[in-house]
């Protein structure tokens, strides 16, 4: 594996309009693609436009109905409303580029060890209904995909967004093909959780010692029988997110990031970003940024 050599995956040039004002960072997008340029951790040509996904994929996790009632805009309002974002075409359009993004991210790390979506990460999204500002499962449809085609024999899901993925969960998690290792608030969205294989529901407050030390314990008890790893690497952790319940640090966030990538131990990894509602926003792009930074410290190493 050589890093000039990996492939990233981009949805940002689709732009999506949202009403003024509103809680979800749209911009963090391009903003991420922008600095991990100007910060040489990505060259342009590392970077791919992401794919718009085909019905043909999303139907392996999602209800048929609420597939075409979603594209087509017929989808009732008290079934849009907790998607929480505002319908467009651009939205429908965004949202198969970060299914078919991960689709892509998936194969790619398959192929060269690594890849990552600079996006996704929509674990909110059930069989039949949005929520969570997540429209389609990203994780489900490429987990499911790769099943279906034989590529792989049991994925392994870390998510550690600080909300937890009941949509994962719910299309996933009855599944012994596929094991969903979820650390996440305990008081925080969605307010009923979902069972994963393993959750580990943490207090508000959580520090980053207490918070590492979890983590490191979780890991321990993951079965070690996976082909491939889906991380979900949120930073809605950091200590001033504004939808988070924890105190981490930039520090602490950078060490979780080491964990994982020193525990795939060379096995591939397909990664997309996940949540992140710092303001500024600019605190949000730090943290995502020093994911990467990571991930290029530690695969550079291999």
């Amino acid at each position: 594996m050589t890093w000039e050599n990996l492939n990233f995956f981009y949805t940002d040039y689709i732009e999506v309009p949202l009403p003024e004002g509103h809680r979800f960072p749209m911009e963090k997008y391009r903003l991420l693609r922008e600095t991990l340029l100007k910060n040489n951790i990505l060259v342009n040509q590392q970077l791919e436009k992401a794919p718009l996904a085909d019905f043909s994929d999303l139907v392996l996790a999602h209800n048929e109905n609420y597939i075409k009632h979603f594209i087509n805009g017929s989808l009732p309002e008290k079934e849009l409303r907790p998607i929480g974002l505002t319908w467009s075409h651009e939205l429908v359009k965004r949202s198969l580029a970060a299914v078919g993004g991960f689709i892509e991210t998936s194969e790619a790390a398959l192929a060269k060890g690594f890849s990552a979506l600079l996006a996704g990460g929509t674990h909110h999204a059930h069989a039949d209904r949005g929520e969570g500002f997540c429209v389609f499962n990203d994780f489900a449809v490429a987990s499911l995909r790769l099943i279906k085609h034989k590529k792989v024999k049991k994925i392994l899901i870390i998510d550690l967004d600080v909300h937890q993925g009941n949509g994962n969960s719910s299309i996933l998690g009855h599944r012994d093909d596929v094991f969903i290792l979820s650390l996440h608030g305990e008081k925080n969205y969605p307010f009923r959780k979902v069972k994963s294989h393993l959750d580990v529901a943490l207090p508000a407050g959580t520090t980053d010692a207490e918070y590492l030390e979890a983590l490191k314990s979780a890991l321990k008890l993951v079965p070690n029988d996976f082909d491939i790893i889906f991380y979900q690497a949120g930073v809605d952790n950091l200590k001033e997110d504004t939808l988070g319940t924890f105190d981490l640090s930039f520090n602490g966030l950078i060490e979780r990031d080491k964990m994982i990538f020193e525990f795939a131990q060379k096995r591939p990894l397909a990664m997309a970003i996940g949540g992140g509602y710092a303001k500024p926003i600019d605190l949000t792009i730090k943290a995502h940024v020093n994911t990467f930074e990571v991930a290029k410290s530690i695969l550079k190493s291999y």
